[in-house]
């Protein structure tokens, strides 16, 4: 699985769970929602995630 790819599905995934646990659970769990998307914002600007750091720590190619 490539980079770009695995990042996707880590977004998306976040976004979906941390909106369930904001429904189901407690609304702060909102704030992460709202992280996630800055973070996506901010990296289409500088071309720098955390995220893609850490999966290419983690063996996955670019």
């Amino acid at each position: 699985m490539r980079i770009d790819t695995a990042l996707r599905g880590i977004a998306g995934f976040f976004v979906l769970v941390s909106v369930a646990l904001g429904y189901r659970v407690n609304p702060w769990w909102f704030v992460f929602t709202v992280f996630v998307g800055l973070n996506l914002l901010q990296s289409a600007f500088t071309g720098w995630c955390p995220m893609m750091w850490l999966l290419g720590k983690a063996g996955l190619k670019a």
